[in-house]
């Protein structure tokens, strides 16, 4: 979708454009670390310290050959984006955040819905594929009741690169979460 589709409630889906990129940013950070991440329920703050992405992580999914980084506005805010990336016989999701402060409204199952669709009927895809890391329960109980189911395949934590963030625990594995889109 290369133009701004609106939503019935007041939202514009496009893709991120170079002049996105600090929102962007401080909208990933908002939501999963730090005090300000706490207003919502997506917090990591308490498994993860330090930085979830920054600028140039940000240009990396958004230059991704195929992939995109999909940008929500409300009133000409960002106040969401996800990534989404074309892998042969199957869509990535990946990159999810909302704004702390409209967390619990809905809106998530919205752009997850926009999200599916676009892999479905642009991508021709059957599944989406998500990594989450496994000890976030709530997290994955919500996905599941989005239709994602867990497949028990686990990849490990990347410790020492904090360009994922500095663990405060050493049990953080990825799980692979898929839905079939068909």
């Amino acid at each position: 979708m290369d133009s701004a589709a609106t939503a019935a409630d007041g939202l514009t889906f496009r893709d991120a454009a170079d002049a996105d990129v600090d929102a962007l940013v401080a909208l990933v950070e908002s939501a999963y670390r730090g005090d300000s991440s706490r207003t919502g329920w997506t917090t990591e703050a308490d498994i993860l310290e330090g930085r979830r992405t920054d600028a140039e992580g940000v240009r990396e999914v958004m230059k991704a050959p195929d992939g995109r980084l999909l940008t929500v506005e409300r009133d000409g805010a960002i106040v969401a984006c996800c990534q989404l990336e074309h892998r042969g016989d199957h869509a990535y999701f990946g990159m999810f955040a909302v704004s702390p402060a409209l967390q619990g409204a809905g809106l998530g199952k919205v752009i997850i819905a926009e999200a599916e669709r676009i892999a479905r009927e642009i991508w021709g895809v059957r599944e989406m594929h998500m990594t989450v890391i496994s000890v976030r329960e709530d997290l994955i109980a919500w996905y599941e009741r989005r239709g994602y189911r867990r497949t028990g395949r686990m990849t490990p934590f990347p410790y020492g690169d904090e360009r994922f963030g500095i663990p405060q625990r050493d049990d953080l594995r990825f799980e692979l979460l898929v839905k079939d889109l068909a």
